[in-house]
């Protein structure tokens, strides 16, 4: 308990600062979220990832802390998420080397033993959807790290009911680290997590979360993981939806997030990410409650309908001027502030 009070403060401290050092030299290298209207530079990421790896291998090394192989090996597949995440940032990679390095990444980690070959192969896919939607909350100001840490609590407290102590304190650290790294990116943020922070976050949240419910019922166990991650979910079904739907290209970035329609409806930028925190926690408690049997699980379906009644009800709220120029608009969306 000592250990992880002291471990938290420290890797958030050491992450806050080395986010304000490394703004230096992203500044320098011209490394800027490419997503925003304004020089945001891309060092959070890289700055969480160091912070928590850090203080979770000085743990180990001084013997105040055993993490064991599952989250070792969850801490060392995020670290190679991280690189690649870095080197997207550094030089844009195609899309289909992302998902290839990361779904390696995932099935190298996935407990195959406890899940079965069908089972696994269906959480490496579950990880590797939640670290890209992950990735597409890193466009507003305090938002994937908002979500990050909410998610990561969520996901130590089922790993704590498990008794998966090295996992519990793999993500307590991590909401520890993007917690000092939210003290730069709340609006107006000055840095950004960047392909290499959402994604290793993402990654090491879903796969960390995959081993908590490992060996447990299937349909259950899809809620629990659902109810765990339920923002960055929604917020990828409706980016899908409403971009196949209208005709524009999946992968090209434009104004139509969750925290984009909720800003067309005049919430303010930290309006938006407060709110989307709240829906986060809300499906992480349903979430912990659930997996703990604290309550029923028909109370996962209530989330799944919750997030579905979101989708729906924003999927309404216009994000293009004129929808007989959309071919325009993709090249040049409307001007939103920190999207």
């Amino acid at each position: 308990m000592l250990y992880g009070i002291v471990a938290a403060a420290t890797a958030l401290l050491l992450t806050a600062l080395l986010t304000a050092v490394l703004r230096v030299p992203a500044r320098r290298l011209r490394l800027f979220d490419r997503r925003r209207r304004r020089d945001v530079p891309l060092c959070g990421g890289v700055a969480v990832a160091l912070g928590a790896g850090a203080v979770l291998w000085g743990g180990e090394r001084a013997g105040a802390v055993t993490l064991g192989p599952e989250a070792a090996g969850l801490l060392l597949a995020g670290g190679a998420v991280a690189l690649l995440g870095l080197a997207d940032d550094v030089r844009r990679l195609r899309r289909r080397v992302l998902v290839a390095g990361t779904t390696v990444a995932a099935a190298c980690v996935v407990p195959y033993g406890d899940m079965g070959i069908g089972g696994g192969l269906l959480a490496v896919g579950w990880v590797v959807c939640v670290t890209f939607a992950f990735r597409g909350l890193d466009h507003a100001d305090g938002l994937a790290g908002s979500v990050g840490v909410v998610t990561a609590f969520g996901v130590a407290a089922c790993a704590a009911v498990e008794v998966r102590d090295g996992i519990a304190v793999l993500m307590s650290v991590l909401a520890a680290a993007l917690t000092g790294f939210l003290l730069h990116n709340w609006h107006p943020a000055r840095a950004a997590l960047g392909a290499c922070g959402a994604m290793s976050a993402g990654f090491v949240l879903a796969a960390g979360a995959v081993h908590t419910r490992a060996g447990l019922g299937l349909g259950e166990s899809a809620g629990v993981l659902f109810a765990l991650t339920a923002v960055a979910g929604a917020d990828a079904v409706l980016v899908l939806l409403s971009r196949r739907l209208g005709g524009r290209p999946v992968v090209r970035s434009g104004p139509d997030h969750l925290a984009h329609r909720l800003r067309r409806l005049g919430l303010t930028v930290p309006g938006a990410t407060v709110l989307l925190g709240a829906g986060a926690f809300s499906g992480v408690l349903v979430g912990v409650l659930a997996h703990a049997g604290r309550i029923g699980s028909d109370a996962l379906w209530w989330v799944a309908g919750g997030a579905l009644l979101v989708v729906f009800a924003l999927s309404r709220v216009p994000v293009y001027a004129d929808r007989r120029t959309v071919s325009s608009q993709v090249r040049a969306p409307l001007r939103v502030r920190n999207g």
